[in-house]
């Protein structure tokens, strides 16, 4: 179910946000072109994702500790469930887990992703996300935002999201919300929400979110992928049930895009709050957004030039 249509206008002119190739209808091409996202059913094999699975569990466990991954967990569990699945919100920065990695290399995914960003491809964000049950002292309710936000890397057109369906995703378990046609806007200024004591770090959202844009609850079956532009406004819901909404995704860009200087723009604080997180994490000074964003990235297709 939606809450609201999303649109295919066919009008003529240049695709803008696609590139050419013999894998995309027009259809779809128009579809992103309109909406900024696009879903592909059944994608990412039962299989694969099992493994991620397994492998999400071992990380849970300590079973394995992969270099730079950063565990976000709901601290207020611990005491009860120790280091288990129930605890873990989030596994961010996979890159050097071979295990996980393996999702930003299959070849079902990226034959898609270059369709938004050409033939060189970054790996540059990784995220598999285990959204908890939601409770009174703590929301996984993520805010609306655009993820262009967290990135020093230019142009938007050539950076995609693919996100992939762990299990069922519907509005009961928090799926993903999405506002269609939002990514032809600019980047909006971003900041905590003022939900008291249930702020997560570095779930940012809009300050100023127009709450007249109607928005679509993306309903995903297990495997299923859904590729967005990074000025798409989105989030995700609440989570009603008694179960877990895993989910598995990496930001791409075309290895030809470049890295910005975020001083005095909408970036800055998020580069401070990230600089201050770095330096306590790795007694590291003076380091750059961009510098955490080079260190994330790999390269998965093509050839390395500019990121």
């Amino acid at each position: 179910p939606t809450s609201a249509q999303a649109s295919v206008v066919p009008h003529s002119g240049r695709f803008c946000y696609t590139l050419d190739n013999n894998l995309l209808t027009t259809e779809q091409r128009q579809f992103y072109e309109d909406n900024g996202y696009l879903l592909i059913k059944n994608l990412v094999s039962d299989e694969d994702i099992e493994r991620f699975r397994r492998e999400f569990m071992r990380i849970c466990k300590r079973e394995v500790k992969p270099p730079g991954v950063m565990i976000m967990k709901d601290e207020s569990l611990r005491s009860q469930f120790g280091q288990s699945e129930k605890v873990v919100n989030k596994v961010q920065d996979f890159q050097e887990d071979e295990e996980l990695f393996r999702y930003c290399t299959l070849p079902e995914v990226l034959k898609y992703v270059e369709c938004f960003t050409g033939p060189n491809i970054m790996a540059m964000h990784t995220m598999l996300i285990n959204k908890l049950p939601d409770s009174d002292k703590q929301t996984f309710l993520h805010p609306m935002h655009q993820d262009l936000h967290y990135f020093p890397f230019r142009p938007a057109s050539r950076i995609v999201c693919a996100w992939t369906a762990m299990e069922r995703a519907h509005q009961d378990n928090g799926c993903l919300i999405v506002q269609p046609g939002t990514h032809k806007t600019t980047l909006k200024p971003h900041g905590y929400p003022e939900w008291e004591g249930k702020t997560n770090k570095l779930f940012h959202g809009l300050l100023d979110e127009d709450e007249k844009i109607p928005k679509v609850h993306l309903v995903m079956e297990k495997g299923d992928t859904v590729f967005f532009h990074p000025l798409l406004i989105h989030g995700s819901g609440i989570n009603r049930t008694s179960g877990f909404r895993k989910s598995i995704s990496c930001h791409f860009a075309s290895s030809e895009c470049h890295y910005i200087d975020v001083k005095n723009t909408t970036q800055e604080h998020l580069e401070k709050e990230l600089q201050e997180m770095v330096g306590k994490k790795y007694n590291a000074t003076s380091v750059e957004l961009k510098d955490i964003w080079n260190f994330r990235a790999r390269l998965v297709q093509g050839e390395r030039i500019n990121l």
